[in-house]
């Protein structure tokens, strides 16, 4: 790979990919239909629903949804406007405070994360193809297509996966604007089918359904309940709030931005949520039983060209919320590990050649691994968004250096490229975050180690408090942050440099302009 690199900066640093964004064509539509891609997916569809699992009724789920979303939307606007303000990726970002090197550990770290999620939200997608074939060629059961096991998928799951894996490959033939172009209609698709999908289930129930999915009782009291729902939202969309910046950055200005945020995010997702609980509530009528995979209910459809049509959408939608949360971030932390080798690109095929090697289907059908290992290094990221947005809007004031994020020698060096107080904050803000997720799951009385209803670990305390791992993570990181730079002379320099710098470039345009 061959990169022209502006003199002054270092090809271990920069690559065009990498670089300041120049072309700004994600408008505040390419913003909203990117949210749709996200919120409009199989995990979207089940989260509303989930919730009632709480013990919450109808009216303080969707309260509890609603404050949720709101504090997800003032948080996606940080990471947001950091990347439309400076163009930058979110690994290039995390350089401002952790060091032009040391942020390889928070990019690998978001990027280790997002491949396993990649990996398992393309198994869910080749699901749905699965379900339409054997809709169209219902022969191939009890054939070697479904009964033949390979790595713990059939003949007919191992097609339906490389055809996902390989068209969201395709996906990377013309980088960002690409995906741009299919999220474009991709998000939007989903709404079409969704309703038609909810008109058909609330015709078929006769137009009367009971919103209150569960009869059960808050274990730790309603307002934990509430507030677990609330926190629960939020982490929903806690690995995008840290990458986010990875789109706004080809946004043109930060209105468009907000405007997106706030249509894509509030208004969309409490929308997409009361209609995933109607059709929800609607198939209890209709087929007997809750459903909560839209696939399935799309599969009892009687039509076969609507079924058909139903499990196409869902798969596209889920393909579209996998290249939002889990590709493009990978993409661009690899490149970020090493810029001088790999594109952004080369990136997303690592990303994707790895992602079939952990084997997914095996991550996703075992609740054990997927309750402690995925969530357990989740809660590492509530640190990195505390860490950089107290670093970048407290501590710096907005006030960056552009150019020096790719000099060795520069403002943002600190100890040969790591800044060792982020490191050890890090490290410190994620064990204790962690270990409400590790212990909240050993204390369930229902949870993957408990035996005759009893907890392995009888302390009901972490089993209440492990839905705030996030927050308490987010809240360690930046309070760490705050009080071990406030006074940091290389953070003050830096912040006197962009300020001087910023001076000179608007008396230069002030020059220009008379």
């Amino acid at each position: 790979m061959s990169t022209q690199v502006p003199e002054g900066l270092s090809p271990r640093l920069y690559n065009e990919d990498l670089a300041p964004a120049e072309q700004r064509t994600w408008t505040f539509y390419s913003l909203f239909a990117m949210w749709m891609s996200d919120i409009h997916s199989i995990g979207g569809y089940t989260f509303a629903a989930g919730l009632f699992g709480l013990g919450l009724g109808a009216g303080n789920v969707f309260l509890s949804l609603t404050f949720g979303i709101i504090i997800a939307f003032m948080l996606m606007n940080l990471s947001g406007w950091m990347g439309q303000a400076t163009g930058l990726p979110y690994p290039v970002l995390a350089r401002i405070a952790f060091g032009t090197f040391g942020a390889n550990v928070p990019a690998l770290i978001r990027g280790f994360v997002a491949i396993a999620w990649y990996g398992i939200q393309t198994y869910l997608a080749s699901h749905a193809v699965v379900i339409l074939v054997l809709k169209l060629v219902p022969d191939i059961k009890g054939t070697v297509w479904t009964t033949t096991n390979i790595l713990g998928l059939s003949l007919i799951g191992w097609v339906a996966f490389l055809l996902m894996w390989a068209l969201q490959l395709l996906l990377l033939r013309n980088g960002m604007e690409t995906i741009r172009r299919f999220q474009d209609w991709a998000g939007p698709a989903v709404w079409v089918v969704m309703a038609l999908l909810t008109v058909y289930i609330l015709y078929q129930a006769d137009w009367q359904v009971n919103l209150d999915l569960s009869n059960a009782t808050p274990k730790f009291g309603t307002l934990h309940a509430f507030l677990a729902a609330t926190a629960l939202t939020v982490s929903y969309f806690s690995t995008l709030m840290l990458n986010f910046c990875d789109f706004s950055r080809n946004a043109p200005d930060r209105r468009s931005v907000t405007r997106a945020n706030l249509w894509g995010l509030p208004v969309n997702f409490i929308a997409f949520s009361v209609v995933s609980v109607l059709v929800t509530a609607g198939t209890l009528k209709v087929y007997g039983k809750y459903i909560f995979d839209p696939v399935e209910v799309v599969s009892r459809i009687d039509s076969v060209p609507a079924a058909i049509l139903g499990a196409i959408t869902f798969a596209v939608a889920t393909l579209g919320i996998n290249v939002v949360a889990n590709f493009v971030s990978p993409a661009y932390d690899l490149a970020n590990a090493a810029p001088k080798h790999i594109d952004f690109k080369k990136g997303g095929l690592i990303s994707a050649c790895i992602a079939l090697v952990i084997l997914p289907w095996r991550l996703f059908n075992s609740p054990v691994v997927v309750n402690i290992f995925l969530e357990g290094v989740g809660a590492v990221l509530g640190p990195l968004f505390g860490i950089i947005m107290v670093d970048y809007f407290i501590l710096r004031r907005q006030k960056v250096l552009v150019p020096d994020l790719f000099k060795e020698e520069g403002h943002y060096t600190y100890a040969k490229g790591w800044n060792m107080k982020a490191i050890w904050v890090t490290v410190g803000s994620s064990i204790i975050s962690a270990a409400f997720v590790i212990l909240g799951v050993l204390a369930k009385t229902d949870g993957p180690f408990a035996k005759g209803g009893k907890a392995a670990l009888d302390m009901p305390f972490f089993e209440a408090a492990s839905s705030f791992s996030w927050f308490i993570g987010a809240a360690l990181g930046g309070l760490l942050t705050y009080l071990t730079m406030r006074n940091d002379d290389s953070l003050r320099e830096s912040v006197a440099a962009a300020m001087a710098a910023e001076a000179e470039n608007a008396d230069k345009a002030a020059e220009a302009q008379g």
